[in-house]
This record gives C-alpha cells, sequence and structure tokens, in this order.
C-alpha cells in the first residue's frame, strides 16, 4: 500500500468519536515498564495512534514523545492526554520522515507497528536502536503468523508478522530479556479484540565497550 493510500486508510479508521485500539494502555506495556522502565525516563512511542500507550506513561511521570502519521489520530491523542491532565509532545510523522537522533532516549515503546515489510522493517529496527541510549529498553509487542487463523486484528500479510527468530535477528546486538510467544485474549478497542496470537519482546541496547569506544576515538580522523 502506498503512503498516501495508507494515510487515507488510517484517517479513515481514526475517524470515529469511538478509541480504534481503546483508551487503555496495552496489557504487555502495563507489565513490562515498571520492571524495565527507570523513573523520569525518556521515551519515544512509535505510530501511537490515538495515544492510549503514551498517555498511561505520562501518567506513570515519564517524559514522553509520540508520533503517528494520521493527523486525525495524533487530534485526538492531544485531547485525551489533555483529558488525563497529561503532557505529551505529539508529532504528525512516518517512520521515514522522523528525525533518529542517536541516544535520545531511555527507552522505546513499539505496539503493533507491523505495517512494515522485512526491508523497510529492517531499517525501522536499526532507527530505533540508533535512537536508543546505550542500556536504554526496547518494549515491543506484536502478532505472529498464527494470527492470520484468528483474524482478531493485526496485518494479513504474513511477511509482516513477528516470529522469535525474526526478532533475534533483528536484535542481534541487544541483550534480549524477554521473547515470548504466546496466545491470549485481546480487549483493545473493536480493532483488537479476541483471541490472539502474540509475541511480547523487552529488549536492552549493550552499551559501547572501551574497545569500541577507542577503535571510534582512533578512527574518527580518517574521516573528518
Amino acid at each position: 500500500m502506498k503512503h498516501l493510500e495508507a494515510k487515507k486508510m488510517w484517517d479513515n479508521r481514526f475517524n470515529s468519536e469511538d478509541f480504534l485500539f481503546g483508551t487503555e494502555a496495552n496489557t504487555f506495556l502495563q507489565e513490562m515498564a515498571p520492571k524495565y522502565l527507570k523513573e523520569n525516563a525518556r521515551i519515544l512511542c512509535i505510530a501511537d495512534g490515538e495515544g492510549r500507550n503514551s498517555t498511561w506513561l505520562a501518567q506513570q511521570n515519564h517524559q514522553v514523545d509520540a508520533f503517528d502519521f494520521s493527523d486525525i489520530a495524533i487530534e485526538k491523542a492531544k485531547k485525551f492526554a489533555s483529558s488525563k491532565n497529561v503532557e505529551v509532545n505529539y508529532v504528525v510523522s512516518d517512520c521515514e520522515s522522523i528525525n533518529w537522533e542517536a541516544g535520545d532516549y531511555d527507552a522505546i515503546i513499539a505496539i503493533f507497528i507491523q505495517f512494515s515489510n522485512p526491508k523497510e522493517r529492517s531499517r525501522l529496527f536499526k532507527d530505533m536502536l540508533l535512537a536508543l541510549k546505550p542500556g536504554g529498553v526496547l518494549i515491543l509487542q506484536g502478532y505472529t503468523p498464527k494470527q492470520l487463523e484468528y483474524k482478531t486484528g493485526g496485518p494479513s500479510q504474513i511477511e509482516n508478522l513477528y516470529t522469535e527468530r525474526v526478532i533475534k535477528s533483528l536484535l542481534k546486538n541487544t541483550k534480549i530479556e524477554v521473547l515470548k510467544s504466546y496466545e491470549a485474549e485481546l480487549s483493545e478497542g473493536k480493532a483488537h479484540s479476541g483471541k490472539s496470537a502474540l509475541i511480547g519482546v523487552v529488549a536492552i541496547k549493550k552499551p559501547v565497550s572501551i574497545w569500541q569506544f577507542a577503535l571510534s576515538a582512533i578512527m574518527m580522523p580518517m574521516f573528518s
């Protein structure tokens, strides 16, 4: 699906008084955040939709940036955060246009972002890891290929779905703390409802070793 077609589709889906994915934060995120996020963390929420996850994180006293490429979703997210008396820095953008600053974030939240083909996905994961500080945390949830049997949410293209093998290949330079495939009942708005085949991931970006730092310092003048 081309970019403009995808944007129009998501604008149409979000153009309702109801919240497409509900107003409660994702269950896996709620379980993992207290265990792995430091206090007052600087966090980026990717493709955050109507703001359920970013708003919840702000309620936990984190500093939250979030983006989505649907203008309608972002407007709803702003109003939702305001209704909960929290501040979130919302931006209308897609994953290719957002400014991925190296080492900006303590955590990145990627909940059901399976809109990318394998080539785009590889680039997205590299960008997410780039934006994490050393020791920063990636919390991700998605669907596995078995989800195609349930048809209770998620993409219909099998190549967009995650397996543990795919996740391991994308996160080679991290310490994977949690990697589990499981089935559960989802109740996250009308778009994610019913028995679902899920994968949950928590990965920590490895600190740069003293040898890597020394090598980069030696090589730097060669390219200056």
